[in-house]
């Protein structure tokens, strides 16, 4: 008589993670958390290491970069850039979270039209100051602002400064809606200008449906869905191609070419001194590289160069 022991099925072995460097454009779905996003590309890649740059609500789809590895390092950098999205406000309804998602706490029946809509557009353009909405990961004497929210305490978040590129209105697809795309800085919430021009025109207005459509460098054009990236995962395909490298999140710093001798130096963790007429005329941070493979990203400071972060890329 055999027992429950002898047939259950053995345990399944533990995939063994690797080192794996480079970018990865995610299309992230509606309803899925960036750091559940995370998850599902460092487990296809049995990744060691993984980090977005930039958080998407689960409401927004759309742009999210998610660096593996030694990209890692690069982050900073590209949540620095500016990021372009395409949302859509409903008018008449102001909610707690300024999206679709929260609770209604205003109401009114005005409904703005196309000209009144476009009169109000120059207010957001610009260095404008914001209040970030209560529902955000701004903190709070070390708190998240969204966790004293949904705790039912009083949040109230200071106005910043942001920094507007572009605001167009695209399309008034009924005299609920509007939809609009930006280009914003960082720190900029599409949710509290769908509120704001909502106030400016008199009525009430929250963010129905968001999509970023860049991320400093990185855009739509070639961005990798869920579904995709769990194709080429069953498939045993684990698509290396799809990776951007590690210098695609820097695009946006000057690129400075040495020797290897001092790209040695600097992996050292050494100074290397700029000499000579063709010594470069840059200050400040560099992506360094030497015979086209990333080396370092490096402080240029009264005729040196200073390593600030060295990268360990396989050659």
């Amino acid at each position: 008589m055999s027992n429950a022991a002898d047939n259950a099925s053995p345990p399944q072995r533990k995939r063994e993670k690797r080192n794996v460097d480079g970018w990865l454009v995610l299309d992230k779905p509606v309803g899925m958390t960036s750091t559940h996003a995370v998850s599902v590309v460092k487990r296809a890649f049995a990744a060691k290491k993984a980090g977005h740059a930039g958080t998407l609500d689960p409401l927004a789809t759309g742009v999210l970069p998610i660096a593996l590895g030694e990209a890692t390092k690069t982050v900073s950098f590209v949540m620095d850039g500016r990021k372009s999205y395409r949302f859509t406000v409903r008018w008449g309804v102001e909610t707690d979270t300024d999206d679709a998602e929260g609770s209604v706490i205003a109401t009114s029946g005005l409904r703005p039209d196309v000209d009144a809509i476009r009169a109000a557009l120059p207010r957001f353009t610009g260095t404008i100051m914001q209040q970030p909405p209560k529902f955000s990961a701004v903190k709070i004497a070390g708190e998240r602002a969204y966790d004293l929210a949904r705790e039912g305490e009083a949040v109230s978040l200071e106005a910043r400064p942001v920094e507007i590129h572009r605001l167009d209105l695209v399309g008034v697809p009924d005299a609920d809606h509007a939809e609009l795309e930006a280009g914003c800085g960082k720190g900029t919430y599409v949710r509290a200008l769908a509120r704001d021009l909502g106030r400016a025109l008199g009525t009430c207005g929250h963010v129905a449906a968001l999509r970023r459509t860049a991320v400093g460098p990185f855009t739509t054009d070639g961005a990798v869905t869920v579904e995709e990236l769990k194709a080429l995962a069953r498939d045993g395909v684990l698509a290396a191609p799809i990776l951007l490298p590690v210098a695609a999140g820097l695009a946006a710093l000057p690129a400075l070419a040495v020797s290897r001798a001092d790209a040695a130096r600097l992996a050292r963790g050494q100074a290397v001194l700029l000499r000579g007429r063709d010594a470069p005329v840059v200050q400040g941070c560099v992506a360094v590289s030497t015979q086209g493979a990333l080396v370092a990203l490096a402080e240029v400071e009264q005729g040196e160069l200073r390593p600030r972060r060295i990268f360990n890329l396989a050659p």
